[in-house]
């Protein structure tokens, strides 16, 4: 194989893993390219052959009319000149991470790789993850011998869940190699299908490291208006309305206090600790700023609790409706959600919590979390709502709908995602806390 056949089309790519980010990642190559979909999870990959789009990523249409082959069975995996693997990298309960995902699919793409084939990982890992963890283990399935038989390299994922600006096809996409010749034919491959190009690293590991600190940045960064939320709340000043005036200045960074969850900005910083660690050293900042925004769920919690003591209601029984239960807006991805964190502080009070989300499977959630949604059919009045995520379906609602929603002399508003105009609210006797 050489960058001729990928400019010809004359390869097979085969895409291990067919979530948020293996999905549109292999719909956009085929548009151009053979392509093989494998995933592990066979209800999936009939949804996708139902022409269902699980994700949300793509949409309906575009996996009707795809013509990638999906399928459940490895041994197609033989058939792929480029395999690229795009499967979670998740943490376990210690914050340490859990490779599995990532070694189960080199194990199987091992035992199933084409003699000349490049194996190409988007997962996020600590820098040296590929090289010293991956690679040993194709070797030893496959019994052929890496830069002699096959070769490796490294494509970290952008994927931004719900983003419809910023989509695979339209981003600058970071290319690695193990080698030269590995690196122009990565280059090829992904430059084919991506408007604004590629950039080239100069090797595995400063990828693999590009990668881990784009969302440690993010994380440091939100955790410190996340701090400023905490310490102007004690003042009884508006953190948003200092925000506003503080970005009059040019150079003022535009970030504001939320809840971090997800599997990119929630997780990735821990690989990077990690790794350090275990070079001998402790990265002070980015825990500290984990510690912070993991923290965030219980203190929202808490001053919904002080509100409601304000209000001289009993906390006890109290009831409160939530609304939004996935990490982000317009998205069904429940994944390390940190609104699950406000709903357990409250039950920790006896709070009566209700909750509801357009997009969220309520048995995952189950599954997941071990908490039991009560989704309040009955449409039965609240003591307050919690503003946790702004879904589209909940940036339409006016003072009036949330009014409607509250017990006749109730009045409590926490806006966690600033969706409340905070005038109007006063005016129309809301008592609106904002993140």
């Amino acid at each position: 194989m050489n960058v001729e056949d990928v400019k010809n089309r004359k390869v097979t790519i085969g895409v291990v893993g067919l979530g948020y980010v293996g999905l549109p990642l292999a719909i956009s190559f085929a548009k151009k390219f053979r392509v093989i979909g494998f995933d592990i999870n066979k209800n999936k990959i009939e949804k996708y052959k139902e022409g269902i789009d699980v994700t949300n990523e793509v949409g309906n249409e575009a996996v009707m009319n795809t013509t990638m082959e999906f399928t459940s069975e490895p041994k197609k995996i033989k058939e792929a000149d480029f395999v690229i693997v795009a499967v979670p990298t998740p943490i376990d309960n210690h914050k340490k991470p859990d490779l599995n995902p990532v070694v189960k699919s080199s194990e199987t793409v091992g035992k199933n790789l084409k003699k000349g084939a490049v194996v190409i990982y988007e997962s996020t890992v600590y820098p040296g993850l590929t090289e010293e963890t991956c690679q040993p283990i194709l070797e030893q399935q496959s019994g052929m011998k890496c830069g002699q038989e096959f070769k490796i390299a490294y494509s970290p994922e952008r994927i931004n869940p719900g983003d419809k600006e910023h989509r695979f096809e339209t981003i600058t996409k970071i290319v690695s190699g193990m080698d030269d010749e590995t690196l122009e034919l990565v280059s090829e491959l992904y430059g084919s299908v991506l408007k604004n190009g590629v950039y080239k690293a100069s090797s595995i590991k400063v990828a693999e490291a590009a990668k881990v600190i784009e969302n440690s940045q993010r994380d440091i960064n939100i955790a410190f208006v996340n701090e400023l939320a905490v310490i102007f709340n004690t003042m009884g000043i508006d953190t948003n309305e200092v925000l506003d005036a503080a970005g009059s200045k040019w150079n003022f960074l535009n970030f504001r206090p939320g809840l971090v969850g997800g599997h990119c900005i929630g997780v990735d910083p821990f690989y990077l600790t990690y790794r350090s660690e275990e070079k001998g050293h402790l990265s002070e900042l980015i825990l500290a700023s984990r510690r912070v925004n993991d923290g965030m769920g219980k203190f929202i919690a808490e001053n919904v609790v002080k509100k409601l003591i304000k209000e001289g209601l009993v906390v006890k029984g109290a009831k409160i409706l939530i609304l939004g239960l996935t990490f982000k807006e317009n998205v069904p991805d429940l994944r390390n959600s940190k609104v699950m964190d406000i709903i357990k502080e409250l039950e920790k009070y006896d709070v009566k919590v209700y909750a509801r989300d357009p997009y969220a499977d309520l048995e995952e959630i189950k599954r997941e979390y071990g908490i039991n949604i009560d989704t309040n059919e009955k449409n039965e009045k609240v003591d307050g709502i919690v503003l946790a995520v702004k879904h589209k379906q909940y940036e339409d609602l006016t003072i009036d709908d949330l009014k409607n929603m509250l017990k006749e002399d109730r009045k409590l508003v926490i806006d966690i995602k600033q969706i409340v105009n905070k005038k109007e609210a006063e005016q129309k006797g809301i008592d609106l806390w904002r993140l």
